[in-house]
C-alpha cells in the first residue's frame, strides 16, 4: 500500500499556487448613490424641499422613478448619467418607488422606467419605458425654452 501512495504522489503532482495574473474589477451597482449630476431623494422631507426649491424658478427638474429590482431602469441609468453630464442647466433627481411609493402615486404612473419633466413646479412632460431618443429630445427641447 505505502508503494502505491508514493507512485500517486508522483503521478499527481500539485503545482504550486500561483496568484492570477489578472485582477477581478469590483462590480458596479447600477444605484450609485454618488452618480454625479444626479441627486438620489431618500425621503418626503428631501424630496419636498428640492420641489419648493425648483417651484420659482425655470430650472428644468427631471424625475428619474426606478427600482432596484427594475431590468430596465438598469439599463437606461448609464445614458442618464451621460445625459446629466451634458445638460448640466437642467436639475435632475432619482426616486425610488420602493421607498417613496406615495411620490410615485402622485404622478399616477404605473410603468418603469419614467422621466417626468418639470418646470416651476409643474409636469411638463414625461417618457415612459426605454426611449433614450425621445428622452434626450425632450431634455433638449425644455433646456432651451423658457416655459
Amino acid at each position: 500500500m505505502g508503494a502505491n501512495a508514493s507512485s500517486l504522489d508522483q503521478k499527481y503532482q500539485v503545482a504550486p499556487f500561483r496568484k492570477p495574473s489578472w485582477t477581478p474589477k469590483p462590480e458596479t451597482y447600477p444605484f450609485k448613490a454618488n452618480s454625479p449630476g444626479i441627486v438620489e431623494i431618500k425621503n418626503k422631507n428631501q424630496w419636498k424641499s428640492r420641489l419648493n426649491a425648483l417651484k420659482d424658478t425655470n430650472k428644468l427638474l427631471v424625475i428619474e422613478f426606478t427600482a432596484k429590482w427594475c431590468g430596465p431602469c438598469k439599463s437606461l441609468e448609464p445614458k442618464l448619467e451621460e445625459l446629466a453630464a451634458k445638460y448640466t442647466d437642467a436639475e435632475f433627481v432619482k426616486i425610488d418607488v420602493d421607498v417613496l411609493m406615495n411620490v410615485w402615486m402622485e404622478y399616477n404612473l404605473n410603468t418603469l422606467p419614467a422621466i417626468v419633466f418639470m418646470k416651476r413646479g409643474r409636469e411638463v412632460d414625461r417618457v415612459v419605458g426605454v426611449k433614450v431618443d425621445e428622452l434626450e429630445r425632450k431634455l433638449h427641447k425644455y433646456t432651451q425654452s423658457s416655459y
